[in-house]
């Protein structure tokens, strides 16, 4: 039955996505009814008019920029990012506490990985000791710092987990190679791996710490990097838990330090999207988007690809085909798996990320963050 509810929400959801500007009778959509996302905005930025869905925006009372975002629920949310902050919701963004790491101000904490409301893994980047990772296990009460960079050639970007005891942390290339970290005690302890599996970088290639989504994962040991700054905008794959990488051209903009791919989603370990593009304000970013169904051995760019750069996106659980990407220019939806893209909003956001119970957050400048929801309007 659980399932089965799942599967109607899904396909409500699928259904708003592809009527937004349809009244709904009431106010309140099939989506709601079957028990999915909150048609209540706390904000006043959606008010449930029956308008379709979109950010409704939770206000986090900070100007912190988050980029970091790991949606756990409709209830539950962390946020990460500038000046050090990590925020956490159980109130489905009513309330923000600030349960930032000590000893993190100052730093940019680029992504936060949770397994529940109570723990979590945050990143900070930044070049030698500014790049370190901290663990919770009480909710952001208390803070253990696990790793802090020793080696000044070494900048980390993003992180991923596999599950709550195996995941991956990747640096830009040391020594001609990206350098991978790894934990398998939910983030207590790392390690370097060794580095003879990565194929070589290329001049000037790097990782793009914009969304915490140039690392991702998928399944019990299949990870992808992102990556930019090269002649080719390229994804590497690794189905051993980052021992051993292939590396793929993708189709987005490349050959450029601004260029490349920013964001990467993987629903199952064969079908993947991936956004970007030239992440310079006015600077055009044609193909922003590629799809891929071989666990990301080839790329193939979108028909209709989102209009502008994008630095996030995620896939909406259970509906197959459904996914949002974002951006400093708005939100876009794709129904077709990322072969057709359609703006959904134009409000300015960084990174976003879907939950089992199909919620969707969104965060970004200026303390943004906003959940998906009929009638909201950013």
């Amino acid at each position: 039955m659980r399932l089965l509810a799942v599967g109607m929400c899904a396909a409500a959801l699928v259904g708003v996505l592809a009527a937004p500007a349809r009244a709904e009778a009431g106010g309140s959509s099939g989506l709601a009814a079957a028990g999915g996302l909150d048609t209540r905005s706390e904000s006043g930025s959606g008010t449930g008019s029956g308008s379709g869905l979109g950010w409704a925006l939770k206000g986090t009372g900070t100007d912190a920029r988050f980029r970091g975002l790991a949606a756990v629920s409709r209830s539950t949310a962390w946020l990460s990012g500038s000046q050090g902050k990590v925020l956490r919701t159980v109130d489905g963004g009513r309330t923000w506490g600030d349960v930032s790491p000590p000893g993190a101000a100052g730093l940019e904490l680029r992504d936060i990985e949770a397994f529940d409301a109570r723990r979590a893994v945050a990143l900070s980047i930044g070049e030698g000791e500014d790049s370190r990772v901290w663990r919770t296990e009480d909710g952001g009460a208390h803070w253990t710092e696990a790793f802090r960079n020793p080696d000044p050639r070494a900048f980390y970007d993003c992180l991923t987990f596999f599950d709550p005891a195996h995941g991956l942390a990747v640096s830009d290339p040391v020594d001609g190679k990206f350098r991978i970290l790894s934990t398998a005690d939910g983030g207590r302890s790392w390690r370097v791996l060794p580095n003879a599996g990565m194929p070589d970088a290329l001049p000037g290639e790097a990782g793009f710490a914009a969304s915490g989504q140039c690392l991702v994962s998928a399944g019990a040991s299949d990870v992808w990097l992102a990556t930019g700054g090269g002649a080719s905008a390229r994804v590497l794959h690794s189905a051993d838990r980052g021992v051993t990488w292939s590396a793929a051209d993708s189709t987005l903009p490349a050959g450029d330090p601004a260029k490349g791919v920013f964001g990467l989603a993987f629903r199952d370990r064969g079908h993947g999207l991936a956004v970007g593009g030239d992440y310079r304000t006015g600077e055009a970013s044609p193909k922003a988007g590629a799809v891929s169904a071989d666990a990301g051995r080839s790329w193939r760019p979108a028909g209709a690809p989102p209009p502008a750069y994008r630095s996030g996106v995620a896939w909406i659980p259970y509906t197959g085909a459904a996914a949002l990407a974002v951006g400093p220019t708005g939100t876009d939806v794709t129904l077709d798996a990322g072969r057709t893209w359609r703006p959904l909003g134009t409000g300015s956001f960084d990174t976003v990320d879907c939950t089992p119970d199909l919620s969707c957050w969104a965060a970004g400048e200026k303390g943004r963050a906003a959940r998906l929801e009929p009638g909201g309007r950013e």
